[in-house]
């Protein structure tokens, strides 16, 4: 005759989690305690741990050093913990499976279309900013720059951004850091006027800078700063298809 539960243990079996449940609460958790990394520190506590992750500090514990026997984090000798070689791996795993133009290309498509002004993406090269992609806007009726072109960093927008956000001091670039754009009139040119936003990639890696430019006998300073939103949405959208998180503006 089969053993008969009583109703005592049926009730505590309805509480439980099925296995399936109990594997997504714990995928859950691990994806909030990694997400709680945010480049910005080396490291974090335990406490800091438990609090961006939502978790008690016992929880955070459990799932911290799980984590660490794989090798997705280390505890260091002051007992804080940050990420290890495995989520270094992950990261460079995940960069390497896509192209960059996969990513920018659409975006300054649409970013020309959308604004009948030519779309770019600049990347550093030793003192000066190259230009990798490029769409020509309808309305832009400039002289065409070939992908491959170089320009002085220290002139336009696109090159300014890419050197704020490496860290270049001064109250201009301090300036460019807080409003997270910046615009360009007759710098590297003098029918030449832009607005530029920064790209990143995983751990705040500076990857380039997106831009809009156009005449600058058609668009005013009050033109570009109205612009400058879209571009940096459309930065955004690039960081966050490349691993990177955007930074907050202030403005």
């Amino acid at each position: 005759m089969p053993h008969r539960r009583g109703p005592q243990a049926a009730a505590r079996d309805k509480a439980q989690p099925t296995e399936g449940a109990g594997g997504v609460v714990l995928v859950e958790r691990t994806i909030r305690l990694l997400g709680s990394f945010t480049g910005k520190e080396p490291s974090l506590s335990l406490k800091e741990l438990s609090t961006r992750a939502q978790q008690n500090k016992s929880t955070a514990l459990r799932v911290a050093r799980a984590l660490a026997a794989a090798q997705y984090l280390v505890q260091l000798d002051d007992k804080t913990w940050r990420l290890g070689p495995a989520a270094g791996w992950l990261g460079a795993t995940y960069q390497q499976s896509f192209d960059l133009n996969d990513v920018v290309m659409p975006l300054l498509k649409k970013l020309a279309q959308g604004c009948g002004l030519t779309a770019s993406f600049f990347v550093r090269e030793s003192n000066t900013r190259s230009c990798v992609y490029r769409v020509e806007g309808p309305k832009d009726a400039r002289p065409s720059v070939r992908p491959g072109t170089a320009f002085p960093l220290a002139k336009g927008a696109p090159g300014r951004v890419i050197l704020a956000f490496s860290g270049e001091p001064g109250a201009q670039y301090e300036a460019i850091r807080r409003r997270g754009f910046c615009i360009g009139i007759r710098e590297r040119s003098t029918d030449d006027a832009s607005v530029s936003a920064p790209v990143f990639g995983a751990n705040w890696q500076l990857v380039g800078a997106i831009s809009l430019s156009g005449s600058a006998s058609a668009l005013s300073e009050r033109d570009l700063v109205a612009l400058a939103d879209t571009v940096v949405k459309a930065a955004q959208a690039a960081s966050r298809s490349l691993g990177g998180r955007y930074v907050r503006r202030t403005r």
